[in-house]
């Protein structure tokens, strides 16, 4: 079941507190906005209450409706959306994409097995990975062709700049946004970055929103990929595609 943008919408901007989500703060919505949206959380498992002027959900009402909001339909089972591979053809555009040069220092920082940190190595660049999963690391560093770091990488401090930068982070309650954000602090000027993220970037409030004011105002681009980008990672997750340069001398 393929859920509306308006309905998308409201779900973002609804109050998530345990298992309640509540659209008073919303106002009065649509009548029929609201019958949509109403079926769509109880499609989820929200039940409505009039005490509680909410509906409810057996677990954490966030959880229920994140996966909603990333993939643009209703999920009847739980979904982690923390690392789906990069498929090749996606790999390729991002690469493309990013300009890879010969001898150009490139990072990944959620590198996972290598899907896009062997075809930048291939097109010439000298790569350095952070993956926080210690058996992709370590599947990495047998390759014995990258300079493989595992943690979590919004640890990691900016000691070194880059001239690339080609990410695939988790998407989870904004976490795209961050890492991008720390990403960036590592991109030698003239340097690029490149990153598929959720498509919530491209409508969602708050952090979100303030993301978008940020490319925008580093001339960078936010492109919307097809519903099947990631079809063959098994997911139908929403997805953008997010290029930064940085300019500075």
């Amino acid at each position: 079941m393929r859920v509306s943008q308006d309905v998308l919408s409201v779900l973002d901007r609804a109050t998530c507190e345990g298992n309640a989500l509540s659209l008073v703060a919303l106002g009065q919505l649509d009548r029929k906005l609201y019958t949509d949206t109403n079926k769509v959380l109880e499609a989820a498992g929200g039940k409505w209450s009039r005490k509680a002027k909410a509906h409810l959900f057996d677990g954490d009402a966030a959880e229920a409706v994140e996966p909603i909001i990333l993939t643009g339909e209703i999920v009847s089972r739980k979904v982690e959306f923390q690392q789906f591979y990069t498929p090749p053809d996606l790999a390729e555009r991002v690469i493309a994409a990013a300009g890879i040069l010969p001898g150009m220092w490139v990072l990944e920082p959620s590198a996972g097995r290598g899907a896009l940190a062997i075809p930048a190595l291939v097109a010439g660049g000298q790569v350095d990975c952070v993956e926080l999963n210690r058996a992709n690391a370590e599947h990495l560093d047998e390759a014995d062709r990258f300079d493989v770091v595992c943690c979590d990488f919004l640890t990691v401090a900016s000691e070194r700049q880059y001239d690339r930068v080609v990410m695939n982070p988790p998407f989870t309650r904004d976490q795209d946004i961050r890492h991008v954000e720390h990403a960036l602090k590592f991109l030698a000027p003239g340097g690029r970055l490149v990153a598929i993220m959720s498509g919530g970037v491209l409508f969602r409030q708050g952090r979100a929103a303030t993301f978008r004011e940020m490319v925008a105002a580093r001339g960078g681009t936010i492109e919307p990929l097809p519903a099947d980008s990631f079809k063959a990672s098994g997911t139908s997750v929403s997805t953008c595609l997010v290029t930064i340069d940085e300019r500075g001398a």
